[in-house]
């Protein structure tokens, strides 16, 4: 073959690949988008029991991510039962296979009804939530909805993620939040229009730091999900007893601005039932500004044990890596065995 000619026939595959590529994704966002506005018709029950079967059928086909929630409970419930908190049920999982198997079954079962809520949003009305969730912290509540405007209001990869922003929205009437960047720029458009009717203004993870910033000292409130480090640049905490990263963005944000930050988490209680909670974080005082944010981490931290012991198999988070030394053991193992 001539070297005029290799060039023609190294470009085709990758005309061909992006092609496929680009009509891959259009079957994948009509898919998405199709679904979700079927599923935002379909009533309650049918729907609770579709996520059900979603997450046996998920726990079935997903050996990696069933290993990941395994290791991460099995930490979180021996945790719990050598500190003596929590409920007796996560406890003795700790020392019972078949009760950390029936949880890891369980944060599958609540992944799919996660799955099933981002797409069934619009209909959490204000009514709806008021009606389906009980506040189990009324006092701290109250107490929120009398700060000034601008306040952190940060989430968790727990329950039912997306209600404690609606209801937010629901009282306070906006609010501003960062999102991951999804591959599908069609599936991530009709998630940012579906949102923006509710009241939820989403921002880039790119553009959130600038973004978060400026609407704060608009004296607008704002949300972040932050017991996960998902851009590699977190602060070192203790989490269940070993070290662990999570987002320096919301300490950073309230010592930075003084805006009160409060931590929310709602855990599913049954069909169409929640229970949430709201707790304030402290923000230190003295020291120097570096110590202030670290510091400030480390309040969140216990505080998102303290909401995760109510429900440790809703902890979406088990999915995927969350302690290095746990990911470190089972590299040594899998070299071992390979």
């Amino acid at each position: 073959m001539s070297p005029e000619a290799t060039p023609r026939v190294a470009r085709r595959p990758t005309r061909r690949t992006g092609l496929g590529r680009r009509v891959s994704d259009w079957l994948v966002a009509t898919f998405v988008i199709a679904g979700g506005k079927l599923i935002c018709r379909l009533p309650e029950g049918p729907l609770w029991r579709l996520g059900n079967l979603a997450g046996a059928l998920e726990y079935r086909a997903s050996p990696s991510r069933r290993d990941h929630a395994r290791r991460n409970l099995r930490r979180v419930v021996e945790w719990m039962a050598a500190n003596g908190k929590g409920a007796e049920e996560y406890r003795r999982a700790a020392a019972d296979p078949k009760a950390l198997e029936a949880l890891v079954r369980s944060a599958f079962r609540h992944h799919a009804h996660y799955s099933l809520e981002l797409a069934w949003a619009p209909r959490f009305t204000a009514e709806f939530v008021t009606e389906r969730l009980f506040v189990e912290t009324p006092r701290e509540v109250e107490a929120w909805l009398t700060e000034r405007r601008a306040l952190i209001l940060i989430g968790m990869h727990f329950g039912a993620i997306e209600l404690p922003g609606l209801y937010a929205v629901h009282r306070l009437g906006s609010i501003v939040t960062p999102m991951e960047t999804i591959k599908n720029a069609r599936v991530q458009r009709y998630l940012f229009s579906t949102r923006a009717t509710i009241g939820v203004h989403i921002v880039t993870l790119e553009e959130a730091g600038l973004e978060l910033l400026a609407a704060i000292r608009r004296n607008e409130p704002v949300g972040l999900v932050a017991d996960r480090d998902l851009g590699g640049g977190g602060l070192d905490v203790e989490l269940f007893g070993a070290m662990t990263k999570i987002p320096a963005g919301p300490a950073f944000l309230a010592v930075e601005t003084g805006a009160p930050a409060y931590i929310s988490a709602v855990r599913r209680a049954g069909p169409g039932r929640y229970r949430g909670s709201l707790r304030q974080v402290p923000i230190p005082e003295g020291a120097n500004r570096r110590e202030r944010i670290r510091a400030m981490a480390r309040a969140e931290a216990r505080l998102f044990e303290d909401f995760i012991l109510e429900a440790p198999e809703q902890w979406l988070a088990l999915f995927h890596p969350i302690w290095p030394d746990l990911e470190q053991t089972q590299m040594r193992e899998n070299g071992k065995t390979a």
